[in-house]
């Protein structure tokens, strides 16, 4: 594992950035997504995620970086978009700063990246005047590694249970 270097630079997202986020993101979530796939089995899996799940993912990624409501963030290394969160103000409730999605590409997971995003969407939620920051992630196996990260951060997990059934 490499430690992330100095030279990594986290600013603000540019539209020219779009294509590479959508593209490192579908690689970093398609271990979630199989994991997801084994905990609910494929035909609620199918049902959640028509017509395939990276189309749908792809539009979450489009939607979160093109919205208003929106403050988005890169990480940069070695010349490339690495890594994205983008970031919703006063969502769910008043003073309450959500990181709405996060990742890093593959290639640079493991070297500090993800830390160095959620640092920054805090910084940038303080300076907005919120005094609560959340982020959302799965209890699955696939989630374990944002699960670590955000416990890291001294995040606490508020636990629940979302059932579902494909009905007949």
């Amino acid at each position: 594992m490499r430690a992330v270097s100095d030279e990594v630079e986290v600013r603000p997202y540019e539209d020219s950035d779009l294509d590479t986020i959508v593209e490192f993101s579908l690689r970093a979530w398609e271990p979630v997504f199989e994991s997801m796939r084994r905990v609910l089995g494929e035909a609620i899996f199918a049902r959640l995620h028509q017509p395939e799940w990276r189309a749908v993912q792809a539009d979450a990624v489009l939607s979160s970086c093109r919205s208003d409501e929106r403050d988005v963030f890169v990480a940069v290394a070695d010349g490339r978009v690495v890594g994205f969160a983008a970031v919703a103000l006063n969502a769910f409730h008043e003073r309450m700063g959500v990181v709405d999605i996060i990742a890093v590409d593959p290639a640079y997971q493991r070297r500090g990246i993800g830390t160095r995003l959620m640092k920054r969407s805090t910084e940038h939620m303080r300076a907005h005047g919120m005094d609560i920051a959340a982020v959302g992630t799965g209890g699955d196996a696939g989630h374990g590694p944002a699960r670590a990260l955000y416990e890291s951060l001294g995040y606490t997990a508020l636990p629940g249970v979302r059932y579902l059934r494909l009905l007949d």
